[in-house]
């Protein structure tokens, strides 16, 4: 009797298992996706501590689920769930982790973008060397410090998870401060951060004259149809009217471009017109994807150009050069989501919108470009512009309609306060009801007297 339960109990269980595997097997794909990725990077491009970022970064469900394989020779990192739906990603130096599918050549040539290293023999934020000793009497240091202390989760606690804070005023730093494993060495994933990196080389382009983003974007895909009326300016201020899904913790249009696909711009290409362009607005990392893969790519003779022109006219010439802007299997910058840099460098960009363009007497942007990406796109309640996130609606009630930010998934950001001379960089693991930005920024604010 006892064997006959048991051998019941056995087939129950083997049909349990079966359905959950048949049910979420596309599901286990995109997870171990994720989890391969992030861990090729967090190890061999930000050079992070395994067990740190395995029970940190990759440790929410159900990516906390994938267990691992490293090969340090081979730079590599294959994530499975109890064995199932193995993926594996390759950290290609100067292009990040690349993760990899069924259409991965194992002898494909990865072309890497050059370096344009300039000597800093300036003070931070222009060159490497310390800052001059400089005090304010406007700035209350003290309540500034309470401030900074707070944004950190106190011993035993994980809550707000806030891992750097940066508060840089008329060019210097006034406080600075990290989490145990993390300092001004630290690289950090800026995720949809990237998205304001994007919107800067379209400026950069068109400083250049390379670019008008009134034109028709000229895909060939979508000639013949009413597509072909969307203009660049709609794909960056995402109100193409394209069809998008942006849910991150299930199976949906992001979830398959970011661990599914060889292409990611080609994602977005494919979907239908659901509303008129410049009236509805939608956000959307593959529309974003679109603007830093085929569509600026068409803008260069080759590829390599492609690929160095980001280095060499912005992240290079800014002074960013920890920074790495992670391609796909195509080839391609994934300029929805993966951009690398250290916190002070990520704070180098919001210092160049808040000089309007200007870095150190070069005007890297035209200044209009910066009140360009500062106006509300039409039906965004004035939270967003192009490829940046706005105040401009009172999201943050008490806080300066003027500002404007970068903002990237678990709380990264770059706020931007024009007429405070004030630039504040936090990253982290958490927001939302987690991290209150209205607080934190308001009371380093009231420092600031």
């Amino acid at each position: 009797m006892r064997k006959t339960k048991k051998k019941y109990f056995y087939v129950i269980a083997l049909v349990i298992v079966l359905y959950l595997g048949y049910s979420y097997y596309p599901v286990l794909n995109i997870i171990t996706g994720y989890a391969s990725k992030n861990m090729a990077s967090g190890l061999f491009l930000a050079n992070r501590d395994l067990t740190s970022f395995e029970h940190d970064d990759n440790g929410f469900f159900p990516v906390s689920l994938a267990g691992y394989t490293i090969d340090t020779t081979e730079r590599s990192v294959t994530a499975s769930i109890f064995g199932l739906m193995k993926r594996k990603a390759i950290y290609v130096e100067g292009r990040g982790a690349v993760l990899l599918n069924d259409s991965f050549e194992p002898n494909q040539n990865f072309l890497v973008p050059k370096r344009f290293a300039r000597k800093g023999f300036l003070p931070y934020p222009y060159g490497n060397l310390p800052q001059k000793d400089t005090l304010f009497e406007e700035v209350n240091y003290e309540k500034l410090q309470r401030v900074v202390d707070r944004a950190f989760d106190p011993v035993g606690k994980k809550n707000k998870q806030t891992r750097s804070v940066l508060v840089i005023y008329k060019d210097f730093i006034i406080a600075e401060q990290y989490i145990e494993g993390f300092d001004r060495q630290t690289l950090i994933n800026g995720w949809s951060m990237t998205k304001s990196i994007t919107s800067t080389m379209y400026g950069v382009m068109r400083q250049k004259g390379l670019v008008n983003i009134k034109d028709k974007t000229g895909i060939e895909a979508w000639e013949g149809d009413e597509r072909s009326e969307i203009s660049i300016n709609d794909l960056l201020h995402m109100n193409s009217g394209l069809a998008w899904d942006e849910k991150y913790f299930n199976i949906s249009d992001v979830t398959r471009m970011l661990y599914l696909e060889s292409d990611m711009g080609q994602v977005q290409i494919d979907k239908p017109q659901v509303g008129e362009p410049d009236h509805l607005w939608n956000y959307s990392s593959g529309t974003t994807n679109i603007l830093a893969g085929k569509l600026m790519r068409q803008q260069f003779k080759d590829h390599q150009e492609y690929l160095d022109f980001w280095y060499r006219e912005l992240l290079d010439r800014i002074g960013m050069h920890s920074a790495v802007v992670e391609t796909d299997l195509s080839g391609n910058f994934i300029g929805s989501s993966y951009m690398w840099a250290t916190t002070r460098e990520w704070a180098k960009l919001g210092l160049l919108y808040l000089h309007n363009g200007n870095w150190n007497g070069e005007q890297v942007l035209d200044s209009s470009w910066v009140d360009y990406v500062r106006t509300p796109t039409q039906g965004s309640e004035g939270r967003y512009g192009a490829q940046f996130w706005l105040n401009e609606g009172g999201y943050y009630p008490g806080l300066p309609k003027e500002m404007f930010y970068c903002d990237g998934f678990q709380g990264q950001y770059v706020f931007i306060f024009p007429g405070l001379n004030l630039v504040v960089v936090r990253t982290g693991l958490a927001s939302g009801d987690h991290f209150d930005v209205n607080e934190f920024l308001s009371e380093i604010i009231s420092s600031i007297s």
